[in-house]
């Protein structure tokens, strides 16, 4: 039997209409936050104290088998100049003017280091449709299982510090991110960038412990002789020197609704290329987006009301039986 155009249209408007009224009495919320895994270990990062060496690259690259990488065709060291499927952590360098004095936003240059920030809710895990990427349940360290990846590349659009990398020169490519040396925690060590820094710049150990000692330095007077933790916030090492004069922030703590990851600075972390985020997370707002647009499967039934129509105005009399 034949259907008019508005027939259609009238059936397809009132199907939504009830779909519509069915959902109304119950608005979609926020979906809560997710807070820190109370083991969740971190590394934590005082700008301050690092000296640009590089180890924790050459440490990363060691412990993790990965290549060196070749930035200018007659190097014959490890030169890259942003992380890639390559490079998983690397130390960039921010300077102003004249960049005389370390740490200081105007006529100064100071360092950072850019590699996973192991979310505490991960836009990544979110994101990804397979699970390939997925939060270790008691560390909470962000990992990379390339047995069930399908290489849509999700995880890379989705990550606010663009840290996920894809190996576009393989015949059999993977995602490429820092996975805090997983394989050397799970024999008792921890990640060799914090092993090999000699400054105690990069610092590993559970996160609220992590926290603890990131306040601490904040309450410290610029000068004030104090004692720095080496390698581990509980290893017993200490190296000896005068408190710099810190930013009265500490990123990662609620950044984008937490991170395993925290940074001390005495340069805006804006200036050092990290993302000025709110506290909640970004896969709070788009899991809310997405529940809001496919609760009761209203979008779906709209868009395939479109198709059907598409089909119907598409179609002439000879195609009709």
């Amino acid at each position: 039997m034949a259907i008019s155009r508005r027939s259609f249209l009238k059936l397809a408007a009132g199907a939504g209409l009830a779909a519509g009224a069915s959902l109304a009495p119950a608005p979609v919320g926020a979906r809560p936050p997710v807070p820190r895994l109370p083991e969740a270990v971190g590394i934590l990062y005082d700008a301050t104290l690092c000296i640009g060496c590089k180890a924790c690259m050459s440490a990363c690259k060691e412990f993790n088998g990965l290549p060196p990488e070749h930035t200018d065709p007659r190097a014959i060291w490890d030169d890259p100049l942003d992380l890639s499927a390559k490079t998983v952590n690397i130390v960039k360098l921010y300077t102003h003017g004249s960049g005389l004095a370390k740490d200081r936003e105007v006529d100064g240059y100071a360092y950072i280091r850019r590699f996973c920030m192991h979310c505490v809710d991960p836009a990544c895990t979110s994101a990804c449709p397979v699970g390939a990427l997925y939060k270790d349940a008691r560390t909470g360290i962000v990992k990379y299982n390339p047995d069930v990846c399908i290489g849509c590349r999700y995880c890379q659009i989705a990550c606010p510090y663009n840290i996920p990398k894809f190996q576009w020169d393989s015949p059999f490519p993977r995602i490429v991110k820092c996975q805090m040396c997983d394989h050397l925690q799970a024999r008792g060590s921890f990640p060799a960038c914090c092993r090999f820094c000699p400054t105690g710049a990069s610092l590993f150990g559970e996160v609220r412990e992590l926290l603890r000692e990131a306040r601490r330095r904040l309450a410290l007077k610029e000068g004030e002789p104090t004692w720095f933790p080496l390698r581990r916030v509980d290893s017993g090492s200490h190296t000896y020197r005068a408190a710099p004069a810190y930013l009265p922030y500490i990123y990662g703590e609620k950044d984008g609704g937490g991170t395993q990851v925290l940074m001390l600075s005495s340069v805006p972390f804006a200036k050092l290329g990290l993302p000025a985020l709110g506290e909640d997370s970004i896969a709070s707002h788009s899991e809310t987006v997405y529940h809001a647009l496919y609760k009761g499967m209203l979008l779906p039934y709209l868009v395939l009301s479109g198709l059907v129509y598409l089909v119907y105005r598409n179609t002439t009399k000879k195609d009709l039986p």
